[in-house]
């Protein structure tokens, strides 16, 4: 965005003239609207350069610079920025295998993020689309505190795939609840307990798996 005309630089017969306090002063000419700002200590503003005539206004315009641009910064520091994670599951899966992936989401969630859950399905699992809608809504409602559905679940091919989303509290606490969890995970370590999982995207431990997790559903 261009700097506007500030005083001396505003090359117009007349301006429509604002006061220090939004009162509205009426079309002067260009040189009274110098004098009035001179005697005010402030400057004189061109605010709406397009208007006919244009519309100028006296203030303090280094104060206004130095406003803005905190008000800009406080913006981009309060701005989340979410990110899609993905964590798979199998369509039978065990007990242990499911608090483990579960616990993944319930990270992801706390930290702001989304998540793309996916079932994969094998062989005959396709034909059993209802046991994969009924893991997801199972986990859907295991986290249901800290987020909720965004994309309902779908069948892709030989996938199915659900999106949790945060609630937006918990986006706001993002930093908070980051800089928890990094001191939790390194309380963890130093005491030779360190996390299992990666936070890497996405997250699949399918290679961890008991080798008869098909002998059980979720």
């Amino acid at each position: 965005m261009s700097e506007p005309r500030i005083n001396d630089r505003i090359r117009v017969p007349e301006v429509r003239l604002v006061g220090p306090g939004g009162e509205q002063v009426g079309v002067v000419r260009v040189e009274d609207a110098l004098r009035l700002a001179q005697e005010a200590d402030l400057d004189l503003v061109e605010v709406a350069p397009d208007a006919r005539p244009p519309v100028a206004k006296l203030m303090d315009y280094g104060k206004f610079k130095y406003e803005s641009a905190q008000k800009a910064r406080d913006a981009r520091r309060n701005q989340v920025n979410t990110a899609l994670k993905e964590i798979r599951f199998r369509l039978k899966i065990d007990p242990h295998d499911y608090a483990t992936k579960k616990g993944h989401v319930v990270r992801f969630l706390e930290g702001g993020d989304k998540v793309k859950v996916m079932i994969m399905f094998r062989g005959r699992e396709q034909s059993r689309p209802e046991m994969g809608m009924r893991l997801l809504q199972r986990l859907a409602e295991d986290v249901s505190d800290l987020g909720s559905i965004e994309s309902s679940p779908r069948l892709d091919g030989r996938n199915m795939t659900m999106v949790i989303g945060p609630h937006k509290k918990k986006q706001g606490g993002r930093s908070d609840q980051r800089r928890a969890r990094d001191k939790r995970e390194a309380d963890q370590a130093a005491q030779g307990d360190a996390p299992q999982a990666a936070e890497n995207t996405p997250v699949n431990d399918e290679a961890t798996q008991a080798p008869d997790e098909a002998t059980q559903e979720a």
